[in-house]
């Protein structure tokens, strides 16, 4: 687990700098200091904040910067810089407007970097949980040759794509949830608090309670009695998987399970077959080589499974394959994106081939998100019916006998 380190130390230039970085020892932060131009005078751990508010407050902040914050963010920074407003006053301008109280700090901490001589892509490097790899990767190459403004704005144009797709998806997946979740909470309900007062006046009818009845009595003496462990035993569940897929082994299974999953699993696919083939041109065309971006995309691809797959054509491209061929080789894409791989490497236009792939695929996507829509509104609605008609035969139904018995008494 990495720790967060403060440092002082030389610049190339013999001006004094200090600041905070993050490391897994005090060794390794000092060869990430030296590789970037400062040499070391004094390095210490610090303490993790001992405000339990202080560092809630953070991680709640942090956890609200959006791909919409990002999105503000380049599209200012592109502007700023070309009209030719220094990268500390830029930061600071956009800093005091923003409405994130994380992300404001996040700014100001990077402009304070700045002044003490890192580069941009540094000290963006030091919040991963704000900017990916992606985008350090981007706007390094951008630094470093003098295109900063046009990596911003391409930086910009990738994240508004990503985040249309990702409403898309929840679009698409809202309605359903919801519609579950109600169903759930209801039968919740009835089995707890509205069966029991029935209970008494059912079971005196003995044996000849209909199978429905029967069937609701026994799930909420159940609910009634156990609940408490049903609820625990959910909750033991759902954090053991969620530990479980913080491995790297419980994550590979998960990511690669969510892609063979039926009707969403090839909504997926092609999701993560866009993205890859988006960031991938995007990356080349900031002027990154093919290895790196491959290194690059493994990571933004959002799927350990995927990502391993894309680090098996990284090896085989660095001992000398073509990346057609080993893009074959790894299985995961389709003759579609190696036949366009093939042509982007015999005309030089990998980049180009890369985005009809990726807008071929989203449209892909947004067509089944649409029609998955569509279809799965009959079957909720057939779902919710039989779950309605059960629990009305299993009321009703000993009531509609009762008033029968009395009338032919």
């Amino acid at each position: 687990m990495s720790k967060l380190f403060r440092y002082k130390g030389k610049s190339a230039e013999g001006r004094s700098v200090e600041g905070s970085i993050e490391g897994l020892s005090a060794d390794g932060v000092a060869s990430e200091l030296l590789a970037q131009g400062i040499t070391p005078i004094g390095i210490r751990e610090t303490a993790p904040d001992s405000d339990l508010q202080i560092r809630f407050q953070r991680w709640w902040y942090q956890r609200q910067i959006g791909l919409t914050d990002l999105v503000m963010f380049s599209r200012q920074m592109c502007s700023l810089t070309r009209a030719g407003i220094p990268i500390i006053r830029t930061l600071e301008s956009i800093a005091s407007t923003a409405r994130n109280v994380e992300f404001k700090r996040v700014l100001n901490e990077i402009a304070e970097r700045l002044q003490a001589g890192h580069n941009l892509a540094a000290s963006m490097q030091q919040y991963p949980a704000v900017f990916s790899s992606l985008y350090v990767a981007i706007i390094h190459i951008g630094e470093s040759v003098g295109r900063l403004d046009e990596a911003f704005l391409q930086l910009s144009k990738y994240l508004e794509l990503e985040e249309e797709t990702r409403k898309r998806i929840k679009s698409a997946s809202r309605y359903p949830v919801f519609v579950l979740i109600s169903v759930v909470v209801a039968v919740a309900i009835i089995n707890i608090w509205v069966i029991p007062p029935f209970s008494a006046m059912f079971e005196s009818f003995g044996s000849g309670l209909p199978w429905a009845t029967k069937l609701l009595l026994k799930t909420s003496k159940f609910s009634v009695a156990y609940w408490h462990w049903f609820v625990l035993a959910i909750a033991a569940a759902v954090y053991g998987f969620h530990r479980f897929t913080l491995t790297d082994r419980g994550g590979l299974w998960f990511d690669r399970m969510k892609l063979r999953a039926p009707v969403t699993g090839s909504i997926q696919e092609r999701a993560l077959l866009a993205r890859f083939a988006r960031t991938f041109s995007v990356t080349l065309d900031s002027g990154l080589p093919a290895t790196q971006a491959l290194a690059v995309v493994s990571r933004a691809v959002d799927n350990r499974y995927v990502g391993d797959k894309i680090m098996g054509i990284l090896d085989s491209v660095e001992r000398g394959d073509t990346l057609t061929n080993a893009a074959r080789d790894s299985g995961l894409f389709p003759p579609l994106v190696l036949q366009m791989l093939a042509i982007g490497e015999d005309t030089g236009a990998v980049a180009e081939m890369l985005i009809q792939v990726a807008e071929f695929y989203e449209g892909e996507v947004d067509y089944d998100l649409k029609k998955v829509s569509e279809s799965i509104e009959p079957i909720l609605i057939v779902f919710v019916g039989g779950v309605v008609l059960v629990l009305a035969l299993a009321v009703y139904l000993p009531m509609w006998e009762m008033a029968g018995a009395a009338k032919g008494g």
